[in-house]
């Protein structure tokens, strides 16, 4: 039997920091890939580009945006799926005014920047005690600015074009972590709780002292919690 991949998909305006300490852990043990979906404008492409990485069996976790791609893997190829890590996610389908919520952070973008991004859509998605913590800003803040605003655009078209998961989520049967920092006003511990209930495989964990960012504001915490997920099979 091939070994599992591990593949990490960063969330919205992220790329491989989020990631570092997992990967730092993992790839001396197990083949580790980070999935990128900075060229797609929809999830069935971002999903299939993940799927198409590698061959054979994955370990699949998904921070924010990347857990909606990781649902949409699960819809594409569930018998791939070895098993499954919701990290600071949200699977509602699209809300009444979120097209004009989206379209204006698109518009921001366009019109003012990056920076502009950054200042205004940051700071929520962090741990109010971190936002003095320049170890923590100061990294996300550059890695949004190495971002565009089409970049942005492409991934918030994507989330504004996405299907219903209830379905994908009532058909999930493999050993799942659904995780959440305590602090995240965005993706919040009730929603996780509320995911978490409905599959049967899943364990729950929530970080403290942490907010949307989970895998860089925490990453031991996320590590470990990841950890456990690999070797224990949730059985309820």
């Amino acid at each position: 039997m091939n070994e599992p991949t591990l593949i990490l998909i960063p969330g919205l305006l992220s790329d491989e920091i989020v990631w570092q300490h997992a990967v730092e852990h993992f790839s001396k043990t197990m083949p580790v890939i980070i999935a990128d979906h900075t060229t797609q404008d929809n999830l069935t492409d971002m999903a299939a580009d993940a799927l198409g990485l590698t061959e054979g069996p994955l370990m699949v976790v998904g921070h924010s945006l990347g857990a909606r791609i990781a649902l949409e893997m699960l819809r594409q190829a569930p018998e791939r799926i070895d098993r499954v890590a919701f990290l600071d996610a949200r699977t509602e389908p699209i809300q009444d005014g979120e097209p004009a919520m989206r379209q204006s952070m698109i518009d921001l973008g366009f019109n003012e920047g990056l920076q502009a991004v950054s200042d205004s859509w940051l700071p929520p998605m962090v741990n109010p005690a971190s936002h003095g913590n320049k170890n923590i800003m100061g990294p996300l803040r550059d890695m949004v600015l190495r971002m565009s605003p089409e970049l942005l655009e492409r991934q918030l078209r994507a989330l504004m074009t996405r299907a219903d998961v209830e379905l994908v989520i009532s058909a999930i049967t493999c050993p799942t972590l659904v995780a959440v920092g305590r602090q995240d006003g965005f993706s919040t511990v009730a929603m996780h709780e509320e995911l978490a209930a409905r599959i049967p495989h899943s364990k729950l964990v929530i970080y403290e002292d942490t907010g949307h960012f989970s895998p860089f504001e925490s990453p031991e915490l996320v590590t470990a919690s990841l950890v456990e997920w690999i070797e224990s099979e949730f059985k309820a």
